[in-house]
């Protein structure tokens, strides 16, 4: 297992869903949805942490809470953090956020797809050394000894 640096934050994966609950917040709020309704629908929709959370935003909107306040509170969702300040904005200020949701969603997409990668070539590289063990004594075996008793027999 490898170790974060001395004096580097360790953070949480972002949710798997996350990407997906991006896409579906988007077409929510191009349908015409408010960000608090487009939460609560995706919220239902989608399972795991960040849906959940969007459904106690939603909750807290619904019941009279600050918006800045509640998306901060979403925002602090490990990856979520860009997702929730457009949802602010679109709810407080009332700004358009379809194309900024969807655009969350394809970097989250993105991130995703280089954590996958950067765990691939790590296994990649901690695989070569069970390897390494399996092969070289058979190496020795099979291709040095002979060798080497061959070479001795005849000084011998």
């Amino acid at each position: 297992m490898s170790r974060a640096p001395v004096g580097a934050a360790r953070t949480r994966p972002a949710d798997p869903a996350l990407p997906l609950a991006a896409d579906l917040l988007a077409a929510c709020l191009a349908a015409g949805a408010s960000p608090a309704g487009a939460a609560a629908a995706v919220g239902e929709a989608v399972e795991g942490e960040f849906a959940g959370a969007l459904r106690r935003c939603a909750r807290e909107i619904c019941l009279g809470g600050d918006p800045a306040s509640v998306w901060a509170r979403l925002g602090r969702s490990s990856g979520a953090r860009s997702l929730a300040r457009r949802l602010e904005l679109a709810d407080t200020g009332g700004t358009g956020a379809v194309e900024a949701v969807a655009s969350t969603a394809a970097e989250q997409r993105r991130a995703r797809a280089r954590a996958g990668q950067a765990a691939a070539r790590r296994a990649a590289v901690l695989v070569t050394g069970p390897l390494g063990l399996c092969f070289l004594p058979a190496f020795l075996f099979i291709g040095v000894a002979p060798v080497v008793i061959g070479l001795a027999a005849d000084v011998l």
